[in-house]
């Protein structure tokens, strides 16, 4: 399998910031980390080696980027307004900076499918329903799509419009609407064991179909836990099945 890595000084958050690729060719599988952790984390718990059959494929080419949640939501030391700032810093660098990198390492009509387990789910799933235009699905695992779970009782403009629960009941642009609708990989998987909530996955697909957003909720058994041989799992099967 091909494994690449590389980065640059991100304008958008004054930092480098690298990023990890695997394969030649395929649908783009953007990955975000869960929690405070970094470009590397899908690889250390052994989920890139449970793909690889569909990266050697070719159905995905795999991009994982660092994630800034201790600059952010996870830094108990910062003012929730300073959270908010750089959480949307964030959100400039994937669209402003991963994305053109994706579509020149790609192809340009490319479809890149955002993914991502726990809190990388609310990213991943966060990024396509911001930017439906560029990201063009979601693979969201075990997540939590309200942001201000995570804010410690801070909520402002920032908090409501990057937290999908809050901001999607009230969307009624129709460019937004009719290209969730267009999509063909809008996935919500859960378990329903120790320390995962599947209501939250719940809320979101509710949500979801009130607007008339076809979209797949998948509710594992009561013995599918939140770790990562869970993920482990849940990933390949769709990669499997839906690609």
């Amino acid at each position: 399998m091909q494994r690449h890595i590389t980065g640059w000084f991100s304008p958008a958050l004054n930092k480098e910031m690298e990023i990890a690729v695997y394969g030649h060719y395929g649908v783009a599988l953007l990955l975000i980390p869960t929690a405070a952790s970094d470009y590397l984390e899908y690889e250390r718990h052994g989920l890139i080696d449970a793909i690889e059959p569909y990266i050697y494929a070719g159905k995905v080419k795999v991009y994982c980027i660092n994630s800034i949640n201790s600059e952010s939501w996870l830094n108990p030391y910062m003012h929730g307004y300073d959270k908010a700032a750089r959480h949307q810093a964030f959100n400039d660098y994937v669209i402003k900076e991963v994305v053109p990198f994706i579509k020149e390492d790609s192809s340009p009509n490319n479809e890149i499918i955002a993914g991502g387990a726990s809190f990388g789910a609310l990213h991943a799933a966060n990024l396509f329903f911001k930017h439906p235009d560029y990201i063009h699905g979601v693979i969201a695992m075990s997540g939590c799509y309200d942001l201000s779970v995570y804010t410690d009782g801070y909520y402002d403009d920032n908090v409501y419009f990057n937290s999908p629960v809050h901001y999607l009941p009230n969307l009624k642009a129709e460019w937004h609407l009719s290209m969730y609708r267009d999509s063909r990989h809008i996935h919500f998987i859960t378990g329903s064991g120790a320390y995962e909530v599947p209501e939250y996955s719940r809320h979101i697909s509710s949500i979801l179909a009130s607007k008339n957003v076809p979209h797949e909720l998948d509710i594992w058994g009561s013995d599918v836990p939140h770790e990562w041989d869970t993920w482990k799992k849940m990933l390949p099967y769709y990669l499997e099945t839906r690609f």
